[in-house]
């Protein structure tokens, strides 16, 4: 049985990296060809780094992933923890209500904001783009951030009060640090979902606002050019780099509080 459960997780695995693997590999090779390695060749990340198109197209991703993030972590913030100051019954009721982006198709959203855009007479551009991303992002947020509101103890928020703190003072100093874990995910994960976001992007953007993921669509509708592939390489590298380096910030720490805790017992 634990060999048929390690076969089983290695072909989900192989299933999920392997392509992921080849992409890479074919990055590196000096031929267009999608099935015949010629050549080890770095030529396709200097062409990369010197198509205006795609630089282009990634710095208007950057952006907007940057501004939609960090705008839909100040709105969702606030909206969680107005939600979690809310009866149980309305709690469910806006809970529900705040799935709806989520379930709905990608497609739905574009099309909706995009005539919703054009009835407010709203140009197409950075600014309805921004606006899009911030809409299906807050909800991500919201559901990050209020399980650690959660799990806070209200007496802490009402000692710090008690001490001296204004309401602003207590919430930067006591609220903030205990649901910083929930902000930090739901920012990375905006800037994830940007970065993927396809259908909203087509829709409300414009042609001087093209994000990476329409560009590539765009050229892979004719062949899929090594560039992609090396540009999809850099990509990979440096989200694993930041995972591997949140993963071992939050090992380092887990560490640090068992030899506290054991350091506590001890005494």
């Amino acid at each position: 049985m634990k060999f048929l459960s390690k076969f089983y997780v290695g072909i989900i695995y192989a299933f999920l990296y392997l392509p992921i693997a080849v992409l890479i590999v074919f990055s590196f090779n000096d031929a267009k060809s999608r099935t015949v390695f010629t050549e080890f060749t770095f030529k396709w990340y200097e062409k990369l780094f010197t198509n205006d198109i795609i630089l282009t197209a990634f710095r208007n991703t950057l952006i907007v992933a940057l501004v939609a993030g960090v705008c839909a972590v100040v709105l969702g913030t606030l909206a969680a923890i107005g939600i979690n100051a809310m009866s149980k019954k309305l709690q469910a009721l806006l809970l529900n209500i705040t799935y709806i982006p989520m379930m709905n198709p990608d497609i739905i959203i574009g099309v909706s904001l995009m005539l919703l855009f054009v009835f407010i007479r709203l140009e197409l551009g950075f600014t309805s783009l921004i606006l899009a991303h911030i809409t299906f992002n807050v909800p991500i947020v919201i559901f990050n951030v209020l399980p650690k509101l959660r799990q806070l103890d209200k007496n802490v928020y009402n000692a710090a009060l008690d001490l001296g703190c204004n309401p602003m003072q207590a919430f930067r100093k006591v609220v903030i640090p205990e649901i910083m874990p929930g902000i930090a995910a739901g920012f990375l994960l905006s800037i994830t979902y940007s970065f993927d976001d396809f259908a909203v992007s087509f829709f409300t953007g414009a042609a001087d606002s093209q994000t990476l993921s329409v560009v590539i669509y765009s050229m892979v509708r004719m062949k899929v050019s090594p560039e992609i592939n090396a540009l999809s390489t850099i990509m990979f590298v440096v989200v694993l780099f930041i995972l591997l380096l949140v993963n071992i910030n939050g090992a380092r720490k887990e560490k640090k509080e068992v030899k506290l805790n054991m350091a506590k017992g001890e005494g």
